[in-house]
C-alpha cells in the first residue's frame, strides 16, 4: 500500500502534466516573503482572467516539466515557487502578475512557456504591454473597415455632386 505522501506528488504531477497540455501558457513565479492575504488577492486577480494558480513541491515539478519534454524550465523551479496555468489569451495573466509585482516586490517573474515557447521575464513584462484579444482584433476590423468607408463616402460624394449638378441644370432650364 502507498503512503498518502507518494499518492499526493503522483496526483500532483499528474494535474501538472494534464495542465500543460490544456493551457495556453504557463507562468512560473516565486513568492517567497509574500503574505498569505496577498496571494489570496493575487489568486483572486488571476481566477478573473481565467488564470489559476499552483503551489506544488519542486521536486514534483521538475519530475513534471522533465517527463513533459521542457527540461528548460526545471532551472526556474528553485526555493517557493508558483506554476500559473491560463487556457485563454496569455496576455491577461501577465498583466496581473507585472502590475502585483510592481506593488509587492517579494513576487518574483521567473519565465514559463507560452505556445510552446520558453519566455523569460522580460517576455512576460513586453506581453503585458499589449493590449487583449479584444483590442486587437477592435483594430483590425477597424482597419479593414477603413478603405471601405473612405470609398463609400467618395462614391457618395460623387452621387451628391451629380445631383447638385442636375438640380442646377433644371434650375436653368426652368428659367429660360
Amino acid at each position: 500500500m502507498k503512503k498518502i505522501g507518494l499518492i499526493f506528488k503522483e496526483v500532483s504531477e499528474k494535474r501538472i502534466k494534464d495542465s500543460l497540455k490544456e493551457s495556453s501558457a504557463l507562468f512560473i513565479v516565486k513568492y517567497s516573503g509574500v503574505k498569505s492575504p496577498d496571494m489570496s488577492s493575487l489568486r483572486q486577480s488571476l481566477k478573473t482572467t481565467g488564470a489559476r494558480m499552483f503551489v506544488v513541491k519542486n521536486s514534483v515539478a521538475r519530475r513534471a516539466f522533465k517527463s513533459s519534454g521542457i527540461d528548460s524550465l526545471i532551472k526556474s523551479v528553485e526555493g517557493n515557487c508558483g506554476l500559473i496555468f491560463t487556457k485563454d489569451e496569455p496576455v491577461a495573466p501577465s498583466k496581473v502578475l507585472c502590475d502585483f509585482s510592481k506593488d509587492h516586490e517579494a513576487l518574483k517573474l521567473e519565465g514559463g512557456l507560452v505556445a510552446d515557447k520558453i519566455i523569460e521575464k522580460k517576455d512576460i513584462e513586453s506581453m503585458a504591454k499589449l493590449p487583449s484579444k479584444q483590442v486587437l482584433r477592435a483594430q483590425v476590423v477597424m482597419a479593414l473597415n477603413s478603405p471601405i468607408s473612405g470609398l463609400v463616402i467618395t462614391l457618395n460624394q460623387v452621387l451628391s455632386k451629380f445631383v447638385i449638378c442636375l438640380d442646377q441644370i433644371r434650375e436653368k432650364k426652368q428659367t429660360k
